[in-house]
C-alpha cells in the first residue's frame, strides 16, 4: 500500500471515529423527550425555591419552575435528592439532567458544569433575631469569638462564613428547621441570600434581615447544566427566556415572595 492509500485509510478512520463519537454524544434535549423523563436534582430544603414536604411532595418556586420545563418537553419530573455538600458530585456523577433550588452561581461550580441564563440577582446577608438587629451591621461586628454563627453545612452560606467570618463561632444545622434555632437564642446570626432571609422573615415573627438591600456579597442564581451540553442550555435558556417574556416567571415568583396586604 502507497503513502497516499495509507493516508486515505487514516482519514477514513478518523473520520469514522469522530462520527461515532458525536453519534454517542445525546444531548440530554433529545434524550429527555426520548424517555419522556426529566430528572431533576433539588436539596428539598431551601425555602422559597424547594422544600420537600413531609407527604413525599416538592414545593417551592423552582420546583414549580422546573415542572414547567418538563412540560414544555412533554415528559415528567423525576425527582433526585440531593444535599448543598453532594450535590456537584451528584450532578457530575450524571445522576440528573437538570439541578434547581436556589442554585448560587460560582466559579468553582462553573469549572465542572454549566449554568443557565440568570434567574435574579441575590446576595448574602445576615439574618438575626429582631432585637439584635443593631448588633450585626457589618462584617466586622459580626467576625467576632462571642458571635454564634449558624450555617447549613455546604454551599454557599458555609463559604462566605468561612471566608469573611473566620473568628465567630461557627456551628451547622439542618437548614429545614435552622431559622427555630435562632428564635430559640441557641445561635446569633444565620448568614444566607437576601430572598431567603427575607422569607423566612415573613414566615417567622422574630427574625429580621440586615440591610437586604446592601449586600455583603454579590449574587446571582441560575440552573445547573451538563458542562458542554451546547444544545440542552440553549434549549433551556430559550424557555427561560419566555417564561420571563409571558409572565409566567413572574406570577411563579410573586406566589411565593409577595407581601400580604399588597
Amino acid at each position: 500500500m502507497n503513502n497516499k492509500n495509507i493516508t486515505a485509510t487514516l482519514l477514513v478512520s478518523l473520520l469514522g471515529m469522530a462520527q461515532a463519537q458525536a453519534g454517542e454524544a445525546v444531548s440530554r434535549l433529545d434524550s429527555v423527550q426520548q424517555s419522556g423523563k426529566l430528572s431533576v436534582c433539588t436539596t428539598g430544603d431551601y425555602k422559597p425555591y424547594t422544600f420537600h414536604r413531609p407527604d413525599g411532595g416538592y414545593e417551592g418556586i423552582d420546583i414549580e419552575l422546573a415542572q414547567s420545563l418538563a412540560q414544555s418537553l412533554g415528559a415528567q419530573v423525576e425527582w433526585v435528592p440531593t444535599t448543598w455538600k453532594t450535590l456537584m458530585t451528584d450532578f457530575t456523577a450524571g445522576k440528573c439532567d437538570i439541578a434547581v433550588g436556589g442554585i448560587s452561581v460560582t466559579l468553582e461550580r462553573q469549572k465542572k458544569a454549566f449554568f443557565s441564563d440568570t434567574l435574579d440577582i441575590d446576595g448574602k446577608v445576615p439574618l438575626v433575631r429582631c432585637e439584635d438587629e443593631a448588633k450585626y451591621q457589618t462584617v466586622a461586628q459580626i467576625n467576632q469569638p462571642d458571635v454564634r454563627l449558624i450555617e447549613p453545612q455546604g454551599g454557599t452560606n458555609e463559604a462566605f462564613a468561612r471566608a469573611f467570618l473566620p473568628n465567630a463561632k461557627l456551628a451547622f444545622h439542618d437548614n429545614k428547621t435552622i431559622f427555630q434555632q435562632l428564635l430559640d437564642k441557641q445561635a446569633d446570626v444565620m448568614i444566607t441570600d437576601a430572598s431567603e432571609a427575607l422569607y423566612q422573615q415573613k414566615r417567622l415573627r422574630g427574625l429580621c434581615t440586615v440591610n437586604p438591600s446592601r449586600y455583603m456579597q454579590y449574587g446571582e442564581k441560575a440552573y445547573l447544566l451538563p458542562r458542554d451540553d451546547v444544545s440542552w442550555k440553549a434549549y433551556v435558556d430559550q424557555w427561560l427566556h419566555l417564561a420571563k417574556a409571558t409572565g409566567t416567571y413572574q406570577k411563579v415568583v410573586g406566589e411565593w415572595l409577595a407581601v400580604p396586604g399588597q
